[in-house]
């Protein structure tokens, strides 16, 4: 089966040179764990970093059965902090080839071992609340919201009062930079 390397770039121009030197690098991950089908690297460009030197980011994201693996690191120039993060991710493999191969010395894997450790969790009768938060919904359009999530930072969603649909509703954020849109019905 052929390796699948996938890169994205967000808010930079992907050149052809980063990207050959980004799948060269990243198909070599295949020489440390051979169960890997799949390689994502995202490379992003953050202009509201607190500092220069944070500003280009270098995410991976390593799939194969039963596993994923993910490593994310910024530096002030793309090739560096992809570097890092390859780096990282090589360490994250070990970790886990370790893990996942290491035997007990009587054949049983870590898994097996560590059920036998872990006593059964009680059963709570209710769920545990943590932490309430209140907050001000405002009256907005679909479009409005998306600006919202953007502007204050939420990657995952985003609470809103539509008038155009008169309920609460709820935007979030999808794969691939696209988003999705959660209507509540009473039934």
């Amino acid at each position: 089966m052929a390796l699948k390397v996938e890169t994205l770039a967000r808010n930079m121009r992907l050149t052809e040179n980063v990207q050959e030197y980004v799948e060269k690098k990243a198909t070599r991950l295949n020489r440390y764990l051979q169960e890997i089908e799949e390689i994502r690297v995202e490379l992003s460009h953050v202009k509201a970093a607190r500092s220069a030197t944070d500003r280009q980011v270098a995410q991976i994201t390593v799939r194969g059965k039963g596993f994923v693996l993910r490593t994310e690191e910024r530096a002030d120039d793309i090739h560096t902090a992809f570097d890092t993060a390859l780096d990282k991710m090589r360490r994250q493999i070990d970790r886990y080839k370790g893990k996942h191969y290491r035997g007990r010395g009587d054949g049983r894997s870590a898994a097996d071992v560590a059920a036998t450790l872990i006593p059964e969790p009680t059963v709570r009768k209710e769920p545990l609340i943590v932490r309430r938060k209140k907050f001000e919904v405002l009256p907005m359009t679909e479009q409005e919201a998306i600006m919202q999530m953007r502007y204050l930072g939420h990657d995952s969603f985003f609470i809103f009062f539509n008038p155009e649909a008169n309920s609460l509703q709820v935007m979030y954020r999808r794969r691939h930079g696209t988003y999705g849109l959660i209507e509540p019905v009473v039934g």
